[in-house]
């Protein structure tokens, strides 16, 4: 009585960590989205981005953009 419910976790634990790589393999390299960059990108370019999407402020902008020497 007390080990079915337990049984029953431990089933779909490892069914989903079965499943998972299983759906990965499936899909391909282009269906797990990586967040590389794109080529051409500097790192200039993608810190305008945050700047410009406003994740990042204007003080932190000018500080992370002296660290890159830009």
């Amino acid at each position: 009585m007390i080990f079915g419910p337990l049984f029953m976790i431990l089933f779909f634990v490892v069914l989903v960590a079965a499943v998972l790589p299983l759906a990965r393999w499936l899909g391909g390299p282009g269906a797990v989205p990586t967040h590389h960059s794109l080529p051409g990108r500097t790192p200039l370019d993608i810190l305008k981005e945050r700047f410009a999407r406003g994740e990042i402020d204007k003080n932190e902008f000018e500080e992370r953009r002296r660290v890159l020497g830009e």
